[in-house]
């Protein structure tokens, strides 16, 4: 069994549980409370526990935590897949959209539907 990863410490548990008041993103201030419990004196893996994950979750977190702060437990959003139409293809269905609404109010006796 490997050594816990120690936690930095120029942050204090009650810091850190401000931080984790002041968060905007829940999981954010999850990883933050078990953060805290670690700083103060919490095992892993109650740690983990208050966190709502498993101890080797939290070590992975404690290391971004360690690199970047607090702003390192915010999920990065992934880039996802790449547009499949480019700009000329949307203006182009967009006109289509446009067209085909225009047509069906016109078929509905020019009401607006």
């Amino acid at each position: 069994m490997g050594h816990a990863i120690p936690v930095r410490t120029d942050y204090t548990a009650g810091e850190v549980r401000q931080f984790a008041q002041r968060a905007k993103d829940a999981a954010q201030a999850r990883r933050l409370l078990a953060i805290a419990a670690v700083l103060e004196g919490a095992s892993r893996e109650e740690a983990a526990k208050i966190g709502g994950m498993d101890r080797q979750t939290l070590r992975d977190w404690v290391i971004r935590f360690n690199e970047q702060g607090t702003d390192g437990l915010i999920n990065i959003p992934s880039p996802g897949m790449p547009p499949k139409l480019n700009a000329t293809h949307r203006a182009f269905l967009g006109r289509i959209v446009v067209r085909s609404l225009r047509s069906m109010a016109w078929c509905a006796g020019g009401r607006a539907i």
